[in-house]
């Protein structure tokens, strides 16, 4: 499969003119989805905003003007669509060709492991490989594969970069008996971490707090950190494409060689870890550039099924 990350590849500008579809034309979801899927082709445009590939894409937005859960597309793929509901996916198609908008933003939404999230211009939209790994990696401990024991037992996480909310929401629901943290630096996007944290039901268990890394937390250890911060170097953010210059530009930009942020996160993170916790950090395409700067780390990078070493997990012990 196409691997994700926050900077995909610039894609050509042109957009040309939609054709006419007259009334009647297209019926069935099915109909709309090759017709969106055909639209998105022809714009160039680039997915790596929860969908992966134009039809992933067009699936989402129609069933988000149907109001289905994504899961529910193909069981729905034959049914008619009424003359209103028609106009409401062409209107929507055509808004994302126009305003090369990321999908999430026209409908305030994005999806991760099945969760629904909301999200607005306020936040980077969501993109991460963590929730998947601490599905992966971070489960019960009987056969030894999880790099954190039980995860019953985990007490305190932290997620730092914490932007919508929605990794440290996943990583509360995974680990069903810890306190989450989660900072931000962004009074906006912590707005809308906040919408989401009321939206989950987790206010008695998680925080959020506005700051500068660890700065805002004091003493605090946790069994686990997770973040998933900004890691665009200058080269890459010299070429984001119109899609990701929609987001904030704060939750992108990792200095000269990407790694701004997450020098500061590697070197702070023992003084914030229990004896046994460790760091889990996203950093797109920047291992060799990680590597090359902790050459004495002994860094585990872990995949997924979209993704080949983005994400290194270490060992508090090994800080």
């Amino acid at each position: 499969m196409a691997k994700r990350s926050k900077v995909p590849a610039k894609r050509g500008p042109a957009v040309p003119r939609a054709p006419r579809v007259g009334a009647g034309e297209l019926v069935s979801l099915f109909d709309f989805l090759r017709y969106a899927v055909s639209r998105f082709n022809a714009a160039g445009l680039v997915f790596a905003h929860g969908t992966t590939d134009p039809v992933a894409e067009a699936a989402f937005l129609i069933s988000e003007t149907l109001h289905l859960h994504p899961d529910q597309f193909e069981s729905f793929a034959a049914a008619r669509v009424t003359a209103a509901e028609g106009k409401a996916i062409l209107d929507l198609i055509e808004r994302r060709i126009t305003t090369r908008k990321p999908a999430a933003y026209l409908v305030n939404k994005v999806y991760m492991r099945g969760l629904p999230f909301y999200v607005d211009e306020r936040t980077i939209v969501p993109r991460s490989f963590i929730g998947e790994l601490l599905d992966s990696h971070f489960g019960g401990d009987q056969d030894g594969s999880s790099l954190i024991g039980d995860a019953n037992e985990v007490e305190h996480v932290l997620d730092l970069c914490t932007g919508s909310g929605c990794l440290a929401i996943l990583a509360a629901r995974h680990f069903p008996n810890a306190a989450v943290d989660a900072v931000d630096i962004s009074k906006d996007a912590l707005e809308v971490a906040a919408r989401n944290v009321a939206d989950h039901g987790l206010e008695d268990r998680l925080t959020l707090h506005r700051g500068d890394l660890f700065k805002p937390l004091g003493n605090v250890s946790y069994d686990l950190i997770i973040t998933n911060p900004p890691y665009v170097d200058a080269d890459g953010m010299a070429s984001l494409p119109r899609e990701c210059r929609a987001e904030p530009k704060l939750a992108f930009d990792g200095g000269a060689d990407g790694l701004d942020v997450v020098r500061r996160i590697v070197d702070e993170a023992k003084a914030h870890l229990t004896p046994d916790g460790g760091l889990l950090c996203e950093i797109g395409r920047g291992r060799d550039n990680l590597e090359e700067a902790y050459p004495n780390l002994p860094l585990l990078w872990l995949d997924t099924e979209d993704s080949e070493g983005e994400v290194f997990w270490i060992a508090a012990a090994d800080l």
